[in-house]
């Protein structure tokens, strides 16, 4: 019988006494396997513009489209619940991605070597801390307020995975076949499929065989002086300006505008006379490119303009947060006097057993107590208790009354960053060692709290299908371990291969220090290792006598022979032998580690980063969301220009489709919801999704083909005018021209005017 406590309004599309195929042994594989691959391209995403992008649609129509072709082929065809639970295992790799590339990256950016032992801790703890924390509220959240809590990303998916349930799923839900109807699962999968080649092929054949320069521009004479345009024409960028929309694009877009068109020439301008440098640059600014004045200054003045967005977004949410934590509280006290799985003993009521929930939640503590690679304490796991607990629960209302685009984790992870900076520093926790316990306690909250409102996405989709909650949560908590499993070595090898091994003649000549008092040591990575296999002595130096800051390798004697750019927010993209690199900005890794060193040692350049505080505050005032602003003040404008050019590509196709449907008595959200799931959507995650995944399969066999593109970009610079020549940058615009008129025709489908009926 179906739920008689529920209105008919919001009772389950399968009852509670329906017996279908769910845990699925194919069912949970495959979510586990899509999971770790859209987390990876969110991963290399977020570390170049620190955003990402929802994948429980784009894994709910592959799932379908692959049960379906198996089922062609004489297997069984899945169910509207396996088909749930691949895309819930599915969708924890995008939530991982995301709070791993926001933080970890700022190990790295302090001076500390990225260990794989404690990426893999921090994914892995955190995963499934969020996990633990959101299953004793999801009754409150999910069901009771099923009307207040809309939670959009989950609505939209279990529409996509009702319109295509099969005829025994729709038998159990009391619907007729749906033989005679269209079948729009295969049609739906091959645009995905469709856009994941050709992203796949077009970063292929731009990258790898050099076809075409990646990231065509121009630099400014006077009286423009160091102003600068450039787009990188990828398919991932424009795909996720595409699903992030007009708005949002235009702002990041405005962002990267004022950085490389106004406060660059700025300072060019103005500083070009002074016959000794300006603190924090290290070189005459009459001598710097623009790429060195936006390291040294513009850098500064993002990193504060992005953490008052993202505080500002926070203060902002306070009054939905209070709200949040109230109710979520409640729901957690009413779990605990009924008893999670005593809830009903419906099969749709079912969750993990709240002592499992207890036990594994104190069970996650103690291991991150102990744990040598995060160099955590007591303190830091309480810090962890308290603010993971908070921001889960705030998270989990926050993304179903605003959805998860713009649920503001970076903002409650600088919160818990500076929370927690401040603690350490009056009790006198100032040292290296407390610079990494204090990301490793906001990495894990920032993990936490982005998978708490990833599950909620997810069980809310469960809800409305009629899933078994306690199967869905061993499906992402299955999903989650085995997406954090391999993200870590993901990120390290995207760092290894872009770092550069910088001989130290070129930034700090006769550099010596004392061999004695370094125990650390290594060796050369990536492509470089070929050339020297030697193992050094390692020297973090903090401060800027007689060089920059920064990570060194010095030999025996004393001498420094290598400073090691990494290839996340490193600066140098070429290596001795002349081949280019690829770098990472993680603008908002970058914001961490500013949070850490400026509270802890107070080495920032505070007048910067104020004026970069400044720069929000007057955006608020105007009503512009400030934090997408920032972020491209932060990003190269190479990097935000694409995700423009996406967005107005949804705008055109937005504003032809809307003509569809006026005349429909749609209200705003249900016209937003179709435009979620049309064929432009689904195309873009194609080439999020191939682009993507053909960056990270590039770098990691740049070590192994290191010849190969040597010799490919020697050919190019002098036979390939699409690559090197006066029309290189006006001519690498075609293909990428073919990409943007593509995604512009499959947007305008007709799907919008199915939407209406």
């Amino acid at each position: 019988m179906q739920n008689e406590s529920l209105p008919p309004s919001v009772r389950p599309y399968i009852p509670a006494d329906a017996i279908l195929p769910e845990f699925t042994f194919r069912a949970l594989v495959m979510g586990v396997l899509l999971g770790m691959v859209f987390g990876a391209s969110s991963l290399y995403l977020v570390l170049k513009v620190g955003l990402t992008v929802s994948a429980s649609i784009p894994v709910a129509v592959i799932a379908i489209a692959l049960f379906r072709l198996t089922h062609k082929l004489g297997g069984r065809d899945s169910s509207i619940l396996e088909n749930n639970i691949t895309q819930t295992a599915g969708s924890a790799g995008e939530s991982i991605a995301f709070g791993l590339g926001v933080t970890m990256p700022a190990i790295l950016i302090l001076g500390f070597d990225l260990e794989i032992s404690r990426v893999i801790l921090v994914a892995v703890l955190g995963g499934l801390l969020g996990i633990l924390l959101m299953i004793p509220m999801r009754r409150t959240m999910i069901v009771l307020q099923h009307n207040e809590l809309k939670y959009p990303e989950g609505t939209a998916c279990a529409e996509v995975l009702k319109a295509a349930a099969n005829d025994a799923s729709r038998a159990a839900a009391g619907e007729g076949s749906r033989a005679s109807e269209p079948d729009d699962a295969g049609k739906r999968a091959s645009v995905i499929f469709g856009g994941f080649g050709i992203g796949l092929l077009y970063k292929v054949l731009n990258i790898s065989f050099k076809g075409w320069k990646d990231t065509p521009g121009m630099v400014f004479g006077a009286p423009l002086k160091a102003g600068s345009i450039g787009a990188e024409i990828s398919p991932e960028l424009l795909g996720v300006g595409y699903i992030i929309g007009p708005r949002i694009a235009s702002v990041m877009a405005a962002g990267g505008v004022m950085s490389f068109l106004l406060l660059i020439p700025f300072i060019k301008f103005f500083g070009e006379g002074l016959g000794v440098p300006l603190a924090p640059g290290t070189k005459l600014i009459s001598a710097m490119t623009p790429n060195e004045i936006r390291g040294a200054y513009v850098l500064y003045i993002g990193a504060g303009a992005v953490a008052t967005g993202g505080l500002i977004s926070l203060v902002r949410a306070l009054p939905t947060i209070w709200k949040s934590l109230t109710a979520g509280l409640a729901g957690f006290g009413n779990s605990v006097a009924n008893g999670v799985a005593a809830a009903g003993t419906l099969r749709t009521d079912q969750d993990i057993p709240l002592k499992w929930v207890v036990i594994g939640s104190f069970a996650l503590l103690a291991i991150i107590t102990v744990s040598t690679p995060l160099h955590m304490n007591l303190l830091g796991a309480l810090l962890i208790l308290v603010f993971g607990f908070l921001f889960a629960t705030v998270s989990s209302r926050l993304t179903g009354e605003i959805g998860s685009s713009s649920n503001p984790i970076s903002g409650m992870t600088v919160a818990t960053l500076l929370f927690t900076c401040l603690i350490f520093l009056l009790i006198g926790w100032t040292g290296g060692q407390y610079y990494v316990t204090a990301l490793s306690v906001g990495a894990i909250v920032c993990i936490a709290s982005s998978n708490a409102g990833t599950i909620s996405q997810d069980l809310k989709t469960g809800f409305l299908v009629g899933a078994t909650p306690r199967l869905q949560q061993y499906a992402i908590l299955a999903g989650a371990l085995a997406s954090a499993l391999i993200l870590g070595p993901i990120l390290l090898q995207l760092n290894d291969v872009g770092t550069v091994y910088v001989p130290v003649e070129q930034v700090a000549p006769g550099l010596t220090t004392d061999a004695s008092k370094l125990t650390d040591t290594a060796a050369l990575q990536g492509p470089q290792a070929a050339q020297d296999s030697n193992t050094y002595r390692v020297w973090h130096k903090t401060d800027i006598a007689g060089g920059p800051a920064g990570k060194y390798l010095v030999n025996d004697a004393g001498s420094v022979v290598y400073l090691v750019d990494p290839g996340i927010n490193g600066a140098y993209t070429k290596r001795p032998d002349g081949t280019e690199v690829k770098k990472f900005d993680a603008p908002k890794a970058v914001l961490m580690s500013y949070i850490i060193k400026g509270i802890l040692d107070r080495q920032l350049p505070w007048s910067l980063v104020l004026f970069g505080m400044m720069i929000a505050v007057v955006l608020e005032m105007s009503g512009i969301p400030s934090l997408p602003f920032a972020v491209g003040v932060y990003l190269p404008l190479s990097s935000s220009a694409p995700l423009f050019v996406g967005g107005m590509v949804r705008w055109l196709v937005d504003r032809r489709n809307g003509k569809l449907l006026q005349n429909a008595h749609l209200s705003e959200q249900e016209k937003q919801a179709a435009g979620d799931r049309s064929s432009g959507v689904l195309l873009a995650s194609g080439y999020i999704a191939g682009g993507a995944l053909a960056g990270i399969i590039i770098a990691f066999t740049a070590g192994i083909l290191t010849n190969f593109d040597r010799a490919i970009g020697e050919w190019s610079a002098t036979n390939n005018p699409f690559f090197e020549g006066a029309n290189a940058d006006a001519l690498s615009m075609l293909p990428y021209a073919l990409l943007v008129v593509l995604l512009y025709f499959v947007g305008r489908t007709k799907e919008h005017a199915a939407a209406t009926k």
